[in-house]
């Protein structure tokens, strides 16, 4: 997929009250010009990913897979507060010269997808006729669908919910804590700020991600005699690691704040009502094994969507079983696909 980018010179209000003088704006679509009609597939990315699908999801997005840039005009757009490329807490304050850091307004999942209608206008594309979003990604997929539902026609709802649960608000509010608790991040004097602690919040992260059975079956000890058990523990070190070396603690900090405002209800007359207002033909797929987003909330928004399906996937890996299980997810997406 090609990668663009946009700059609007015009003032953005955040939904918490701040605003910006304007903002540059990261996407990528198939690589060729939009032509009006054409069938277009917008995927929203989730937490960490960014805006080619292609590098995060390669069993699903490219040629040959389900959903092939050669055959749809395929977008994804990168998210408010990320750091790659579009503006978030790594950019420069013009007023200081210097990076957002913490003095970055607060965001939520509204002002993602506000910003990526802005993404939409400017390609010219009046209609998506299916609209996918993972985990956070169906965070926004649902607010998109609520806010233009003359604009997408089908909406695919992966591993995701309508509302920030306590449970859900726990994890991220760990993963916060942890953050925090590094001193350098504290200090705000740099983007290398809360290196430790960003690791650690990864780590945090990766065990709502997952499931026990997921660790038991791939982290095993090799030797049966082992005096510490360390395996799992490595993993763990690894994965934040991997993280460190490729995102910042303040974008960090900033999208996991994001994902608790989300409550679709939220001046709307409450979750059902708002739900009420999607006219797309909508798919729920839940994972499971899920913990953040369990089958039985997937099942309940489902009863309350004018016109949807609901489907499950079974996985070990938790959550996470949407970036792995590709061919059932291919299996149930791709005669979807065969109906635009």
């Amino acid at each position: 997929m090609q990668r663009h980018s946009i700059k609007i010179d015009e003032p953005f209000c955040f939904e918490s009250g701040g605003v910006l003088p304007g903002l540059e704006l990261v996407y990528h679509t198939s690589p060729r010009a939009y032509t009006p009609g054409e069938k277009v597939v917008w995927i929203c990315h989730a937490l960490t990913g960014n805006s080619n699908p292609e590098e995060w999801w390669p069993e699903m997005v490219g040629k040959g897979c389900v959903f092939d840039p050669d055959k749809y005009y395929v977008v994804c757009a990168g998210i408010l507060g990320s750091p790659y490329g579009s503006t978030g807490p790594a950019s420069i304050n013009p007023a200081t010269g210097k990076p957002f850091l913490l003095d970055f307004p607060l965001l939520t999942v509204r002002d993602m997808v506000r910003a990526n209608i802005l993404v939409r206008k400017h390609l010219g594309i009046e209609k998506v006729d299916l609209m996918l979003g993972p985990s956070v990604g169906g965070f926004q997929t649902l607010e998109w669908a609520i806010m233009e539902p003359e604009v997408v026609s089908r909406a695919v709802f992966l591993a995701t919910s309508t509302k920030a649960t306590p449970y859900f608000v726990a994890f991220n509010e760990a993963q916060r804590m942890a953050l925090e608790a590094d001193p350098t991040f504290r200090e705000a004097a740099s983007l290398e700020g809360g290196k430790a602690g960003l690791a650690c919040a990864r780590a945090i992260a990766m065990i709502s991600y997952r499931t026990d059975s997921g660790y038991n079956a791939t982290q095993q000890e090799q030797d049966p005699d082992f005096l510490f058990a360390d395996r799992a523990g490595s993993y763990q070190r690894y994965q934040g690691k991997k993280l460190v070396d490729r995102f910042d603690a303040y974008s960090y900090w900033y999208l996991t704040k994001s994902l608790d405002s989300q409550n679709v209800g939220r001046g709307r007359g409450g979750v059902d009502k708002a739900l009420k207002n999607i006219k797309a033909r909508c798919l729920m797929i839940a994972i499971d094994t899920d913990v953040l987003f369990p089958p039985r909330d997937s099942k309940a928004t489902v009863a309350e969507l004018p016109n949807a399906e609901y489907r499950e996937i079974s996985s070990i890996y938790g959550h996470d079983g949407f970036l792995i299980e590709a061919d059932q997810l291919t299996a149930i997406l791709q005669p979807l696909l065969n109906q635009i």
